[in-house]
């Protein structure tokens, strides 16, 4: 238990369980042995939540013989970040949006967050994990949740709560043919100064642990049938970011010339959550003089013209969430359930397979090549934000 606050005779009690998974369902037994598991206590649990779905849902289990579900607030640091909350603000606070975020507008959608870093001395975690697990289960799909959710009735726990897992519900499964040609997972190698995943610390020399992973999602309904969502997660990438790049269809006729050759291109909305915290929107402008050369120029907006007002830290706005009583930005045990049935087969597929591809990157580059090649068929491409970020050059790309 890494924090206990509140008086045990009153039973205001909050227990944070910053624990080896291992511990998770151990703890809230002894709990309720000791009778500290009163109606007015409340307990944090860190991811992952379980390790697939048989074990998440022995957890939700464990936990609703111990807790009501109103007392479990199961944490995710993501969604405690201004940038991921601004996402709905976004969306929802402003009409003008909303007719164009569906299939009819929309050609696809990216979800990067990547990182420059290894694993950091983590090999005996990150053994037992690898990147769906750490990231993709949880974070990634919480991001894709909140860009393609119908907008709630209203913004309260519950109704929020309720159109996440209707997203999750309506991901198309997965198929034994759909594993090669929607999934590619990699493993940073040796490059120039940086080690290779299997030369970390408590990594075995043969490791088959995936530290990157791309797959295309599809979401069967009304609104996003037919939109592919690629999502994408590494380590020892160039960069650390974390971007949500929204790619409008394009017109359906081009009227004018390209200059050279280059065309203007779709509009693209990116969304970064990390670094420079932002919004960009990319539009076709034309170029002064004689002539009509279309150019694609930038609207950016940064969170810091807010007047620098601090965002805060995200496990501090969670806590304080959970201490007011209000688990909006907390995980359901429905959609641990529904996210962990979505991503359960593939995870028995590469157990059963222990030969299924693992591809090779180099240390500092964007994976593999593979993972690009898995757009081609829909005509797209990844966004490669520039190795070196900067607050006067947020959003050039490669």
């Amino acid at each position: 238990i890494a924090g206990l606050t509140g008086d045990a005779s009153s039973g205001n009690l909050l227990f944070y369980l910053a624990t080896p998974p291992s511990l998770y369902g151990l703890v809230p037994l002894h709990l309720k042995a000791v009778g500290l598991n009163t109606p007015r206590s409340r307990i944090i649990v860190e991811k992952p939540f379980g390790y697939d779905l048989r074990s998440a849902r022995e957890l939700n289990r464990i936990y609703a013989s111990v807790f009501d579900e109103r007392q479990i607030y199961r944490i995710d640091h993501f969604l405690g970040k201004e940038t991921a909350q601004n996402i709905l603000a976004f969306r929802f606070a402003n009409g003008i949006f909303e007719p164009l975020w569906n299939r009819n507008y929309i050609d696809y959608v990216e979800i990067t967050a990547v990182e420059n870093l290894g694993i950091e001395q983590r090999g005996g975690f990150y053994e037992t994990a690898g990147a769906l697990r750490d990231m993709v289960q949880n974070h990634l799909i919480q991001l894709v949740a909140l860009t393609a959710m119908e907008p709630p009735a209203v913004f309260d726990a519950d109704h929020f709560r309720n159109e996440v897992v209707k997203v999750y519900e309506s991901l198309t499964p997965l198929s034994e043919k759909d594993f090669s040609k929607h999934i590619v997972r990699g493993q940073y190698l040796p490059s120039a100064n940086k080690k290779g995943y299997r030369q970390e610390k408590g990594v075995a020399p043969g490791s088959r642990t995936e530290t990157y992973i791309a797959m295309k999602l599809n979401i069967a309904n009304w609104r996003w049938n037919g939109v592919p969502f690629y999502i994408r997660t590494g380590k020892q990438m160039p960069t650390k970011v974390t971007e949500i790049v929204v790619h409008f269809r394009e017109t359906p006729h081009q009227m004018f010339h390209c200059a050279g050759g280059n065309c203007p291109r779709a509009n693209k909305l990116i969304l970064r959550l990390q670094p420079n915290e932002g919004i960009v929107l990319k539009i076709g402008m034309k170029l002064p003089g004689a002539g009509f050369e279309v150019r694609q120029v930038t609207m950016d907006f940064s969170y810091d013209q807010l007047g620098g007002v601090p965002g805060g830290d995200a496990y501090a706005r969670l806590i304080d969430d959970c201490i007011q009583g209000d688990p909006t930005l907390f995980t359901r045990s429905d959609a641990v359930e529904a996210s962990w049935k979505f991503f359960d087969p593939v995870l028995r597929h590469w157990k059963e397979n222990p030969d299924a591809p693992l591809y090779g990157y180099p240390a500092g580059t964007w994976g593999p090549l593979e993972s690009e090649a898995m757009m081609h068929g829909h005509g797209a491409a990844w966004t490669n934000p520039c190795k070196n970020l900067t607050n006067t050059d947020q959003y050039c790309e490669l």
